[in-house]
Order: structure tokens, then sequence, then C-alpha cells
């Protein structure tokens, strides 16, 4: 049984949002003692949960006659079908000078919005939009650091109906085009720049060969971050000012759509090729994220929440999502530890920070670098901290607890880009475990199966959900018969979510369940927490003449996944220093650093399947001293020697 760090006492309990949630459940006649009743009936009368979310958050609109359609259909349920809403009424449904938004830089710059202010903000964008006439289901797309006016594109965009996608500027044009190129956006709005480390990035080039390839865009509009002129001089390009300032003080008015209304397009890792474009819808994002803050999170109106995000992660579309609930957002962009490892904790006392969302390899590497922010920090504010993005270990939750602060909720969290949210989360009124994720999500039928999709109890198995969920894609982009999103997620297991990851549920005495996931279950690569897929680096690598292909893997390092990559070099060409080098450059410019190898190898042969495809799983199993279950199943089994105890991969 995993060791209690934290439990809040009967006090603390009383005051959760959880607590006042059953207490306004009991009023209307559904009595429910404790948690675990809460979750079982959650999961029970999914209709009768959501409907009820609905309520108790405020969602502002019309929730219609039907709770659910089609309702053991996976896919095919329907939530809401009559519903007509608007995310961004109902985020932006608080008015006043209280801070919204809080942006702060690497450079200690803060920008601070009020309620009013980003109203204002929103309805320039709004405004600017319908001006030139933007219709329902036309794309923006931003291209941004982590700073306000990307929040305000977002609930802009929705309130004149539209659909909003984004990603942070640390990526190569490549990488932009491979996710924006798909979407066809009439809009792009781009920072000039950005800060990292220290140094200073400009954007104008990028934003030129972007652009060139999105003929689709009418209107740059250049947020002036680190004001370079360069950027506002290339063509079709407007200033955020300029674009905005004429309609800010027209009165802000949301278009109302159906609950399933295209809000915003998210990305896969791109693993077998481009990205995925996955399509969210308004209705199921705002109610999955109203449970999620209110309840899971324990977000209260006085809350201050940060979560360490870019653009480019949908932990920033979930943070946003914190608007509803009267929380400020803090944002901050740039590297969490320049000029120190004490960066983000120094932000958390500056800004009275009671949230503190991150990574948990960000906390790995706090631990590593020898800070004790509970001797440095006062971190009176923080009383929760959520982790995600990779498994937290055991030795993590150790030093939160030693070295950060004591009195803290630790949640684990877990979910990803293809649900706009979590599977897994906090539990503000239940005990904190070593090494657990506290609780599935209320409303999500999760459960852990066997390869034939039975429940499995005691090992560990598939991450899956038995039941429909609101948050669950509308659709794929251009997949116009599905065919492609029914393969991702219930092609394994017909008739429930198949979400990827390696886990098990550990049942505990006081009928609470926690999870453990011990990593995903596919070939997506996971550094620090950011999934990468495969086929975005071999684009960028297979570029160079030197190199005839190219095959690359996680491998499990140091409470963490580092990227290996291995070429097999062009006849007559070595793998020297000044090679790899160029590898690099190659692959942090046109994707992003994250996506950046740790090791590469030099092979003289790649294993692949009889129809030619290349076989990565089977190296990874390899390299970690597992057994290859798919042998028989490759054209040149023999290769698979190149990889095993290699000596350049023990240190």
């Amino acid at each position: 049984m995993s060791e209690i760090l934290w439990q809040p006492d009967a006090t603390g309990v009383a005051a959760t949002n959880l607590a006042a949630f059953r207490l306004w459940l009991g009023s209307r006649g559904i009595t429910l003692a404790d948690y675990p009743a809460l979750w079982a009936w959650s999961v029970e009368d999914l209709g009768g949960f959501w409907s009820a979310m609905w309520d108790f958050a405020g969602v502002v609109g019309g929730k219609g006659a039907r709770t659910l359609e089609n309702p053991t259909a996976m896919p095919g349920a329907r939530f809401f079908p009559d519903a007509s809403l608007c995310y961004a009424e109902t985020l932006l449904r608080h008015s006043g000078p209280k801070e919204a938004i809080v942006f702060t830089g690497e450079d200690r710059r803060r920008i601070a919005w009020s309620r009013d202010a980003l109203r204002a903000e929103v309805a320039g964008v709004a405004g600017a939009l319908s001006a030139m006439g933007l219709g329902v289901g036309d794309r923006v797309a931003a291209y941004l650091p982590n700073i306000p006016h990307g929040v305000a594109a977002l609930l802009g965009t929705n309130a004149a109906g539209g659909t909003f996608t984004s990603c942070s500027p640390d990526f190569g044009a490549a990488g932009v085009l491979d996710r924006f190129g798909q979407i066809e956006p009439r809009v792009l709005v781009a920072a000039d720049g950005y800060r990292y480390g220290g140094k200073v990035f400009r954007n104008a080039a990028k934003i030129a060969e972007v652009m060139a390839g999105l003929p689709s865009v009418e209107t740059l509009v250049i947020v002036p971050f680190i004001d370079d002129a360069e950027a506002l001089a290339l063509p079709k390009a407007v200033s955020w000012e300029a674009w905005t300032a004429p309609h800010r003080a027209t009165p802000l008015a949301f278009t109302r759509l159906p609950f399933d209304h295209p809000l915003y397009i998210l990305y896969s890792s791109g693993t077998t090729g481009k990205p995925k474009c996955i399509v969210h819808g308004a209705g199921g994002v705002l109610l999955k994220h109203a449970c999620e803050h209110i309840l899971h999170t324990d977000l209260k109106p006085d809350d201050r929440l940060f979560y360490f995000t870019t653009l480019g992660w949908m932990m920033w579309n979930w943070q946003v999502s914190g608007l509803m609930t009267g929380a400020t957002l803090l944002l901050y962009d740039g590297n969490p530890f320049f000029p120190s490892p004490a960066a983000l904790f120094d932000l958390a006392d500056a800004e009275g920070m009671t949230i503190f969302g991150t990574s948990a390899k960000y906390i790995d590497g706090v631990a590593k670098s020898g800070l004790k922010p509970r001797q440095t920090h006062s971190l009176a504010t923080v009383r929760a901290m959520l982790s995600t993005g990779s498994p937290l270990a055991p030795e993590s939750f150790d030093f939160v607890y030693r070295d950060i602060k004591p009195d803290i909720c630790l949640a684990s969290i877990s979910g990803g880009t293809d649900i706009a949210g979590c599977f897994a989360l906090g539990n503000p009124e239940g005990p904190v475990r070593r090494g657990e994720l506290s609780t599935r999500a209320l409303g999500c039928a999760v459960d852990v199966a066997d390869e034939a999709g039975a429940p499995v109890r005691g090992e560990k198995g598939e991450l899956v959900c038995r039941k429909p969920f609101p948050s669950m894609p509308v659709m794929f982009w251009a997949d116009p018969d599905g065919a492609r999103y029914r393969a991702a997620y219930f092609e394994r297991f017909p008739g429930m979510w198949h979400h990827g990851d390696w886990c098990e549920l550990i049942a505990h005495d006081d009928g609470t369940a926690g999870l453990v996931i011990t990593g995903r279950s596919d070939a997506v690569l996971n550094p620090g927490g950011v999934r990468i897929g495969t086929a975005e680096i071999y684009r960028q690598v297979e570029t160079l003449p030197e190199i005839q292909e190219a095959l690359v893997i996680g491998q499990d390092w140091d409470n963490d996944v580092r990227v290996v990559l291995f070429v097999r070099m062009r006849e007559g060409v070595a793998l020297d220093q000044a090679l790899k080098d160029r590898i690099r450059k190659v692959i942090r410019e046109n994707a992003s650093p994250r996506h950046v190898p740790a090791k590469i190898l030099a092979v003289t042969d790649i294993p692949r399947t009889r129809s030619g495809k290349i076989t990565e799983l089977a190296v990874r199993d390899v390299v970690h001293g597992r057994a290859v279950k798919n042998a028989e199943a490759l054209a040149n089994p023999e290769a698979l020697a190149l990889y095993k105890d290699l000596a350049e991969l023990a240190g």
C-alpha cells in the first residue's frame, strides 16, 4: 500500500468545492456520502452528472431538453444535442477591475489585464474578425509565446463563431506548416519574437516562410513582443493595436452555437505522418474543464492559477478555462530555470500563486539543481501543486513534501491532447499517496483492461474509458467518414476508448482507487513530458543528403525519456561530430528544441516489417533488454542485433 504523504483535515474537506457539490446534489434528492459514491454515480448516470455539472458550474447558454443521445455508442454518443452556447461567454461572465491575467516574462516584464481589459481586448478581436467577414467555423491561428494576447485571440475567435488553433514560436516553419497548412486559417496572429534562456529570438524570417506556405491567410496580425519592425513590414501585416483598437469599445457580443461547434483544433504528435488535426467542441471542453477546475483542482474566484506551458501544449488551453471560476491566470514565457532554478518560485511569491502547475520533469530538474524552495522561499499562498506530462516519480513526491512545502495538495494528473483534459487527477478531499495519481476523473468510466478488453486488477494493462464523455473529439480535420478517428481510439477495443497508456489501478480500503502510469504503450516519444512523434523528426533528418534513413526511439533514462536517433549513412559517409551538430540544428530549427535527440548513433541496417515499415517498437524493446514479440513479422530480423547492449546508451 502506497504511503500517505498528505491529507486534508475535516475543516479543509468541508471547505472544498467537492463538499459543496455533494451538498448541492443532496438538496436535489441525490445523496452521496463520500467521494467513491460520487465517482460511482458520475459514471453510472452520465446524463445526470454532466447536467448537474452544467448547472453547478453556472454555464451560460441554453442546455436544451436532452442530456445524452445514443448513450451507449462509442463513438456516436452526443451530449446536450439541443444546447446552444458560447465558450467565451461563460469564461467572460466576470467583469470589473480585478486582475484576470498577469503575464511575467523571462526579463521580468509584467503585463496585467483586468477583467474589463480582457473583455475589451476580446471585443477588439471579435470585432476585427467580424469586420473582415469571418464566418462560423473559419479558422484563426496563433503563433505566439504565452502572453495575454493568445487568450484574447482564442476567446475573440470563439465569440465571433470561428475556430482557433495555436502553436508556440519555438517551432520551426516546417513544423508550423505541418499543422496550420492542413486547416487553412484566414488569420494568423504572430509575435515578432520571443525570449528564452536570456536570448532574444527574432521570428520575422520564420513568419515570412510560414506565410508563404499559407495562401489562405488574408491578414497577418503582429504582436510586438520584442519590438522588431521587420515583422510588421511583412506583406498583409497589421499591428495588434491597429487591428483591435477600433473595436474595443464595441459591446461584446457572443455567437451561441451548438454544443459540438468546433472551438479549437489541437494536434497529435505526428507519429505516422503529419500531425492529426483533432477538433474539439466548445461544449464538451467547457464542461470537462469545469469539472476538472472546480471539483478536482478546487479552483475558486480568489485563486491565482499558474501552469508552466506554451501555446503548443494542451495545458495552455486547459489553463485558459480557469477564467470561468473568476480566478486569475498567471502566465509565464521563457526558460523556467533562467536566470536560476528559483525563477518560478520567485514568481510564486511575487504574484501570490495559489495553484502551481508544472511538469514532472521540471520538479525532477529542481531537485537535481540542489534548490530547496522550502528554505529559500515563503510559498505561503501555494496550496496545491499539479504535475503532468509524464509520470511523477515516487522520489519526486518525496522532494515536493520534503523540500518544497509539506502542507500542499500534490496532484499528479494525466490525460492528453486527444481528450483536451484528464483521465486521472487530484482529489482535494482525499489523501495524496506516494507515486499515485489520486483518482479517476469524475464522469469518465476509466478502467484498466487486458489484451481482450476485460478489467484487470493487481497488474498493469491498457488505460481505457468504457463510456462516452463530453470532451471526446468532435472529429479529425479532413476525415469526412470518420475512419481515421475511429481507428485512433476505438479500433483496438471496439466500443470503448483506448488511450494508449500502460498503467495499473490501485484499490484502497477507503473505497478510493488511484492510478500508477508507467508510460505510453505505443511508439510516441515523451521527453520531459512533451509528446513527440517520430515522423516529425524523420522529416527533418532525411532532408540531409548524408543520411539514407533514420529510426528514433525514446529510451527510459533518469526518471524520464530521452530521444535516441539511429541513422543509416549513405555509402562512404561517416557520422562525425560536425554532422551530429548539423542534424541537431536542422531538427531544432524546423521542429522544436524538444525534438532534438540526446544521442545520435550510426547503424548499418534498420529493421522493417514485411510491408516495408520501420519498426520502432522492436528496436525500443531491444534497447531496453526486453524480448521482441513481433520478430516474426520482420523482413530482416537479424538487424535487431545491431541495437543490443550498445555502450553508447549506457551513459
